[in-house]
């Protein structure tokens, strides 16, 4: 991976305590798993960061390389990587995605 991007990646990752990149926005995404994990983060009324990786092909190759994640949307909190849709769907019915986003 070029350095330039894996430094933006870890400056997204370092610089909010929660980070979302997936393919839209927040508030236009552009993919039914980014909608649900946005909605998710807002349902937990959390404040969070996101990157439309539909903008840029090096992002959007890169942070499946810097997460050996091949999918998006990816969540991270706190600079570590959670999961993928699924992953924050499945810790959201458990109550632990409240917990890691330190909402209990």
């Amino acid at each position: 991976m070029d350095e330039s991007i894996k430094q933006k990646i870890e400056n997204d990752i370092k610089s909010n305590k929660v980070f979302l990149y997936m393919k839209g926005t927040p508030e236009s995404p552009m993919c039914g798993f980014s909608a649900q994990a946005a909605n998710l983060l807002k349902k937990h009324e959390v404040t969070f960061k996101a990157f439309n990786v539909l903008e840029d092909e090096a992002i959007r190759q890169g942070i499946k390389e810097y997460s050996d994640w091949p999918t998006i949307p990816q969540l991270y909190v706190n600079g570590e990587f959670i999961g993928g849709c699924d992953i924050m769907m499945e810790m959201h019915q458990s109550g632990e995605l409240a917990n890691v986003l330190g909402k209990k």
